[in-house]
């Protein structure tokens, strides 16, 4: 039992010190990831599971271990930051795999990056057909930038001579059958208010309603759940 009881504690603490160190990083740590990052996030994983079910291993070795990985990973951001020209070495440099229209095999090959691969890249920016791609650039965190040709790329309001309206943004209100308080009020809309425009649209309860949002000038907009879904909700 005693085991089972180290093993929770030593767990835990391995979260809540993995949680800060992120926190710490900031964001654009995970989000941005290169591939050192993934070799070290992957060595500091191995050393958090290996010291959870070694017995010689405590609690205070694995705290230093994720404290020395935050630190290392830290001065690293430090030393990008400070001298420019350290970074492609430690951290890669952008590839431009499209020039012109035209496919840079020589990059491709650097990049270890086949035309499937290429493809499969282009169509999650939207690009069908590398027929539509004047410029790709891969970038260090491996997803591709994309800039389609003239012919192909997206028209603006104002190339359309569209007049200006005022962006908002849509708030969610209810998620899962649940009323989102903090962006009622965030909204200054009250529950009862939400509660009349659910009836409107024809519902009984927030419970009837999976997923809700608010936005400004615009009346609510509500998603039901699915009949087999609400008889299990």
């Amino acid at each position: 039992m005693m085991e089972y009881g180290q093993i929770t504690v030593e767990l835990i603490i391995g979260f809540i010190a993995l949680f800060v160190i992120t926190q710490v990083l900031g964001k654009t740590q995970i989000t941005q990831i290169t591939p050192f990052d993934f070799i070290s996030a992957l060595v500091l994983g191995e050393l958090v599971g290996n010291a959870l079910y070694d017995d010689e291993v405590g609690v205070g070795k694995i705290l230093f271990t994720v404290a020395l990985w935050g630190i290392l990973i830290f001065l690293l951001e430090l030393i990008t930051q400070k001298w420019g020209k350290t970074r492609v070495f430690l951290e890669g440099s952008p590839s431009m795999v499209i020039h012109k229209g035209q496919i840079v095999k020589k990059e491709l090959k650097k990049a270890k990056l086949d035309i499937d691969q290429l493809r499969h890249l282009l169509r999650s920016k939207g690009a069908f057909s590398i027929k539509e791609v004047e410029y790709a650039i891969l970038e260090t965190d491996g997803t591709v930038s994309v800039l389609k040709k003239h012919r192909y790329a997206q028209p603006y309001n104002s190339d359309l001579n569209i007049p200006e309206k005022k962006v908002t943004l849509a708030i969610p209100l209810i998620s899962d059958g649940q009323i989102l308080s903090d962006n009622l009020k965030e909204t200054n809309l009250t529950e009862q208010w939400l509660l009349t425009e659910i009836k409107k649209l024809g519902y009984h309860t927030p419970r009837d309603i999976i997923y809700a949002e608010w936005e400004e000038a615009n009346p609510l907009f509500a998603i039901p759940y699915l009949e087999s879904d609400s008889t299990n909700n």
